[in-house]
């Protein structure tokens, strides 16, 4: 396959009849709920589950989504869900990169970008990342950044 970037977290979407919409492919809230399925399951990867969360008081709270949809999914269709993260401030704000293929031809069908600001649970405002987060997140994010990642 050809990713945007090297090593990607992937998982595994299969497309259920339930998310197709009256155009007969998947509805775009189904690729939205994907995005964050794919979050939770690379910072669960990496350590980080919402019970630590909870725990310490503050999460990574979505501030922008910036999705191409460039092709149509199908239902039954096994879609390889790549995320990078491509950017963590150690500080406040983070931002992960996506690209969504089909496996059956290798076809790119979503690229997006999405970015996160830490707050804290008790409140919902910002609030600086807690020494976990920098210490998982940071070392995790790509050791180096294309333009459109700096943006």
């Amino acid at each position: 396959m050809t990713w945007l970037f090297p090593t990607p977290f992937l998982c595994t979407w299969q497309v259920t009849p339930e998310q197709i919409d009256h155009y007969q492919h998947a509805n775009n809230v189904a690729y939205v709920s994907q995005l964050e399925v794919t979050s939770w399951t690379h910072s669960k990867h990496l350590g980080l589950t919402i019970e630590q969360y909870q725990t310490l008081d503050s999460g990574m709270a979505i501030v922008r989504h910036e999705i191409d949809y460039l092709a149509a999914a199908y239902v039954n269709d096994l879609i390889d869900c790549a995320t990078w993260i491509v950017r963590c401030d150690n500080k406040l704000k983070l931002a992960r990169q996506f690209q969504f293929i089909r496996r059956s031809d290798q076809l790119t069908l979503l690229t997006a970008r999405t970015e996160f600001v830490c707050i804290a649970l008790s409140t919902g405002k910002p609030k600086r990342m807690p020494k976990e987060f920098t210490d998982i997140y940071g070392p995790a994010s790509l050791p180096f950044q294309s333009k459109a990642a700096k943006e």
